[in-house]
């Protein structure tokens, strides 16, 4: 009997062993379920403030960012955000996502990067809570999530320049057969583009957007093909003795350029001309027609032909927004700081220029010697700027005139001329030593094309070329509205069109000039050459070629309206292609300071630390 007491102890013992490891593992089991509670709650408050932080940050950087697209100068981040520090924040802003919280955002530093005046280093700092008690005040016992921000605000250089035709309201080309017009460049419009009454050769990409910010809303349509040259065609062109063949980009050719597969091609892709259309190294490559319907290649050889289509990428085009000009004392800022940084040149050799500031110089006939027309980089008024062959402009850097220019003759060196109101053409432009983009080496054209002339002419009101005085009715109409529109700023305030026949602050017509119509008599003549990039805020557009011989523009126009009048054919526009930001470096081959455009780049998102209550 003993054995079976000895056998009922034993089950007892058993049992209640059991039964304490059963509430050992229940009591770590409800542990373990509580801390895994704790962490998913946790994690969730994490989320939740992260995107308390997120909406704090991006409602102050919107506000701000709003006024410097608009304004395109830094005026308004200065004077909020001066002086501002974690113990002083500047621009304090609060707010509240419904069902999930509150936030506060302020900006704790506010730089200018050293030798940079085109950015702005700004920092946010902003905290997300969990208002438990609703007093809209973050208390001691309530969540609560830090994180500092770091973005930079800056004019950088502007993608309009990438197009050796560019106009922000609508592209159009009215009257020119196949040999009246050509086109080696890519063309754009913020807007639709149209081709009426003939069929002009484009030797480009054509690009058209939606912009519902124009007076009318256009739909980002391009109405009509023009002609364009085969690869074969453009290469016998300009091999051979027709004028400017050396201004014209190369048309594509696999024994020279290389395979597209290859990694070579990419040398020379931003650089020339490929009429076949398609997709290289993930981006568009060669000439499309590229509107809001997507992007398409195209074949027209002659101006009967009908022309053949074929979709290669269904994605709308964008807008590219144009720099501004508004306040030209950025620009006399700009003038006074620049100093010449290139000690050598890309092959070695030295730069005369180094070290040296922006200057315009010009030929002093009564002294017979050069006089130097700025102070600083500037010109306080307005400048009658005249070369010749023996006596050329001379020109540094960018240099700032205050009303306006008015520009005729040779032009030897490198740089950018900016006016407070017109840029007046008053005759041809032509480079001392131009560029020649002909050859088999892309680096020994680099090399020598970067010390080739370049000029800039950047206008905050507009580029008028002719002589004004003679500008009538059929010019003016061109110029005002309804053919230059108005349109819509960001905030939906309304900038109106352009009007050549209004007066200014300086009581003369927007088209005229402040200098006196008798001295621009004395001086104008037909244009039949512009070598220049030209930008301007509103008009680009005047009489050409009233002298006959035809027209050939060697660079860029750059415009809100275009409205240029040709008076004799043939007409050439040739592409720069030194100015164009290369897809390889992420910079033009040369840097004469073009007007800039606005971007936002964030750099950093600090977490400063999580707290979760009690």
């Amino acid at each position: 009997m003993k054995r079976n007491r000895s056998k009922r102890g034993s089950t007892f013992l058993a049992a209640t062993m059991l039964m304490a490891l059963l509430s050992v593992a229940g009591m770590t089991y409800m542990n373990t379920a509580s801390d895994a509670m704790k962490t998913s709650k946790r994690k969730a408050l994490d989320v939740q403030m992260t995107q308390l932080c997120d909406a704090g940050v991006q409602t102050l950087l919107r506000t701000y960012w709003r006024d410097f697209r608009d304004t395109q100068d830094f005026s308004t981040m200065t004077t909020a955000f001066t002086d501002a520090s974690i113990s002083s924040p500047k621009g304090t802003m609060t707010g509240t996502l419904p069902g999930v919280g509150n936030y506060s955002v302020a900006v704790i530093s506010f730089a200018t990067p050293s030798n940079d005046t085109y950015s702005r280093t700004v920092t946010v700092r902003a905290v997300g809570f969990i208002d438990r008690n609703s007093n809209g005040t973050l208390d001691s016992n309530e969540p609560a999530k830090i994180v500092d921000v770091k973005v930079t605000f800056q004019l950088q250089r502007s993608a309009v320049f990438d197009y050796v035709y560019f106009v922000n309201n609508y592209g159009w080309m009215d009257g020119f057969g196949p040999t009246d017009l050509t086109m080696n460049g890519d063309l754009r419009a913020n807007g639709d583009f149209s081709f009426t009454n003939g069929s002009p050769t484009v030797n480009g990409t054509i690009i058209a957007t939606q912009n519902e910010k124009l007076s009318t809303g256009v739909a980002g349509n391009i109405s009509g093909a023009p002609v364009k040259w085969s690869n074969s065609t453009y290469a016998t062109y300009q091999a051979g003795s027709g004028a400017f063949v050396s201004r014209m980009r190369q048309a594509y050719d696999s024994t020279k350029h290389g395979a597209k597969t290859a990694a070579g091609y990419q040398s020379w892709q931003d650089i020339i001309f490929e009429s076949t259309g398609s997709i290289v190294n993930n981006r568009l490559d060669g000439a499309t027609l590229s509107s809001s319907s997507g992007s398409q290649g195209w074949q027209k050889a002659t101006s009967s032909t009908t022309p053949t289509y074929n979709m290669i990428d269904p994605a709308p085009t964008q807008e590219v927004v144009m720099p501004d000009l508004g306040d030209i004392a950025d620009y006399q800022t700009a003038s006074a700081a620049y100093v010449d940084t290139k000690a050598t040149y890309a092959d070695g050799t030295t730069n005369p220029y180094y070290n040296q500031g922006a200057w315009l110089d010009v030929w002093n006939t009564s002294t017979n010697a050069y006089q130097r027309l700025t102070t600083s980089g500037y010109v306080n008024g307005s400048a009658v700027i005249v070369g010749t062959s023996s006596h050329p402009i001379k020109i540094h850097g960018p240099v700032t005139i205050a009303q306006d220019a008015v520009i005729k003759g040779n032009v030897q060196g490198q740089g950018t001329i900016y006016t407070g109101r017109n840029v007046h053409i008053v005759g041809s432009i032509k480079y001392v030593n131009p560029p020649d983009f002909r050859g088999t080496d892309p680096t020994a054209l680099d090399n020598a094309n970067e010390k080739k002339d370049l000029l800039g002419l950047a206008a905050r009101a507009s580029v008028m070329m002719g002589n004004p005085t003679q500008f009538d009715a059929y010019t003016l109409s061109y110029m005002s509205p309804p053919f230059t529109k108005s349109r819509l700023d960001s905030n939906g305030n309304t900038i109106p069109a352009f009007n050549a026949n209004d007066t200014d602050s300086t009581g003369r017509k927007k088209y005229q000039s402040v200098i006196s119509d008798s001295v621009m008599n004395a001086t104008a003549e037909g244009i039949n050459q512009i070598d220049a990039v030209m930008y301007t805020n509103f008009v680009g557009g005047g009489d050409l070629g009233t002298a006959g011989g035809g027209v050939t523009i060697n660079g860029t126009i750059i415009s809100r309206d275009e409205a240029m009048i040709i008076y004799s054919l043939p007409m050439m526009m040739n592409y720069d292609t030194r100015v164009k930001e290369r897809s390889l470096s992420q910079k033009p081959l040369v840097d004469i300071k073009l007007p800039r455009s606005p971007v936002l780049m964030k750099s950093t998102w600090q977490d400063r630390g999580t707290t979760y209550g009690t």
